[in-house]
Parts: structure tokens; sequence; C-alpha cells
């Protein structure tokens, strides 16, 4: 095992923020969030799991995509691209999970790669930290993750009593480290400590229980805020539009109207998600919308693309002020999976 002292990675930390754009987790009122940094002296050290995940680094809330010049009857469009290397510190096992569901959809083969979150993707290293303990709405182990997975990070941190285990999981983490001093030691950091499993049923179980009354029962309680989505590290849904430049920005020529293109988060469980042209909405109640939810995290997603669509990270458990509980609706959706008999046992 090879340590890394706290003194050698403020030492690392100061040296990535000259270097890059660096990210890390900030306390902000009271709470957890992953900021840009100017150096170590800024960075929460000791935290739990922060309120967002670091899905914002590479599909942020709002984004302009392009620019829109029109005169006349002539239009030119100019791409925004991402430009700035980017370095997370901090990245928890969870939140790193969630990257890779993102990637499934966003950088995968099975659809057209998106070139902004691709951009973002391609520059930006990831400094994980394993966590000690699960918090008290964790459940990660259930949905193939671990406190201490350190598959889809660059680098692996892992606190220990004189300063960090470290381990280069990738070259961008091997280049973080040279120069490092590190000392080996022997022995392994103590596992962290688990919460019990919660049940999953696999994709494909899920069919049977579209048309129950369950979810009706479940939409009953849900106010359509989206607040589950916001926090979710693998919500993806986005809606796009063409706005006005902002009032106060520059326009170059008063004779030619400037707009931007915006993408910004949006949310299947929100009212006008589904709403189409003439005002049918196939979704227009608060079950139907929950429903989806779970059945694309957990049923639709996993078949299209690979990953659960869940880290098990709990936050949307947190947030949500009606107590729609994840964890709950798993264990309800596993009691009603009916268990099918091999055939030699029922002849």
């Amino acid at each position: 095992m090879k340590i890394i002292s706290q003194g050698a990675l403020t030492e690392l930390l100061d040296q990535v923020a000259r270097e890059k754009r660096l990210i890390a987790p900030v306390e902000e009122a009271g709470t957890i969030r992953y900021r840009p940094v100017g150096g170590s002296g800024e960075i929460a050290f000791d935290f739990a799991r922060p309120l967002l995940s670091i899905k914002e680094a590479f599909f942020p809330p709002t984004e302009t995509l392009l620019t829109i010049a029109r005169n006349g009857g002539q239009v030119t469009l100019q791409e925004v691209m991402p430009e700035e290397e980017q370095v997370i510190f901090g990245v928890r096992p969870c939140d790193a999970r969630g990257v890779k569901a993102l990637d499934a959809v966003f950088s995968g083969e099975r659809v057209p790669p998106d070139p902004y979150y691709g951009r973002r993707r391609q520059q930006t290293t990831l400094i994980g930290l394993a966590c000690r303990e699960m918090g008290e709405t964790c459940f990660c182990t259930s949905v193939g993750g671990a406190p201490d997975e350190a598959g889809n990070v660059d680098l692996m941190l892992t606190e220990v009593e004189d300063g960090y285990a470290v381990e280069a999981i990738t070259s961008r983490g091997e280049s973080l480290l040279q120069g490092m001093t590190l000392t080996d030691v022997t022995g392994a950091p103590s596992p962290p400590r688990l919460n019990d499993p919660v049940p999953v049923p696999a994709a494909g179980a899920w069919a049977e229980q579209f048309e129950d009354a369950f979810w009706a029962a479940l939409g009953e309680r849900c106010l359509s805020c989206r607040l589950c989505a916001y926090v979710c590290p693998t919500c993806r849904c986005f809606d796009v539009r063409d706005e006005p430049l902002p009032a106060g920005q520059t326009q170059p020529d008063p004779q030619t109207q400037y707009l931007e293109r915006v993408r910004c988060w949006d949310s299947c469980t929100g009212a006008n998600y589904r709403r189409v042209a003439g005002g049918h909405n196939p979704r227009a109640e608060e079950g139907e919308r929950l429903r989806n939810r779970f059945f694309c995290k957990f049923d639709f997603y996993p078949q299209q693309y690979g990953p659960l669509a869940c880290t098990g990270c709990g936050r949307c458990i947190d947030v949500c002020p009606v107590n729609v509980d994840v964890t709950e609706v798993l264990a309800a959706v596993a009691a009603m999976v009916p268990v099918k008999i091999p055939e030699e046992v029922s002849a």
C-alpha cells in the first residue's frame, strides 16, 4: 500500500489549481458542494456525501450550445464548445458510477455521441475518495457499487491514519503522481462500514407490474417538484430552446438579431414533460410519471444502455418533501414480482 501524506496531497492540489480548473468539495452555508477552487485552502477534506453530484461538471444545469445571428435571410451559427481542462477532487464512488451511467448514453455506441459532454469528459481527470461508511440513506452496494469502489476514477484515495492510501487507476492518475513522495507500508485500509442490502428487481422483471395500482397510489403523494431528478447523479433529461441574448450582453450589429440555443435540465416527473402539440399529455397523472422514473432507472435504461441508472447515493430520499423513498419502492416491487417455478419442479 502506498501512502500520500496530507501535506503532499495539498501540495499536489495546489499545483493542479495553478495549471487547470480544480473542482473540489467546499462548505457553503452548512452544506457541501462541488465548486471550482483556487487552492487546497478552500477544500473541505472531511465531508460526507455532497448535496449534489459531479454531474454538472459534464452536463451543466444550463449551457449555451451555440449562438445564432440572423440578418434578413442570412443565418449564422457559431458552436460554443467547452475548452478548459479540469480535475475533480473528492469524487465519491457513487458519483463516479453516475458518470459511468451518463457515459453510456452521451458517449456510448447506441446513440450519436454528445459533443459537449464528450469534450468535457475527455478533458476531466477524476480523483476519487473512498467513503469510510455508508450514509443513513445510502444503498450503493445493492446496485453493484461499493463505498470504496475504484474502477470509475483515475486516481483513488482512501483515508488512513498517516494520510491517504493512493492507487493510480489510469495513466492520467499515474501522471498526477509523478514527482510526489509516496510511502510504502504493509497492510490495507480498513473496510468501510456497510448498510443492509436493499432488494433490487432485475431489469425485465418490472414489465408485469406496469399496470399495478401501486403506482397510482404512490403518485398521490408526488408533487411533481422534480427535486429527485435535479439531485440525481444519472438523470439526463433536458430541454433545448432558442432565447434572445441576456440583457446587457454586447450585440455587435444593431441590424442583426442575436440568439443563443440553450440546453437545460428537465425531468420526466414534470407535469409538462411529455405534453405534445395540441395539448395531449400521455402521462397526465403523477403516478404515470413517477412510474416512468423508476422503470427508466431500473428497467428501460439497463436494457437499452447497460448500467443501472441509479447509483444508490440516496440523495432523492433526502430531498423528497413527501418521503417517496426509492428503497421502499424497490422493496414493494420486489414483493410484487412473481416467483417463477421451474418446470421440472412444477411437474
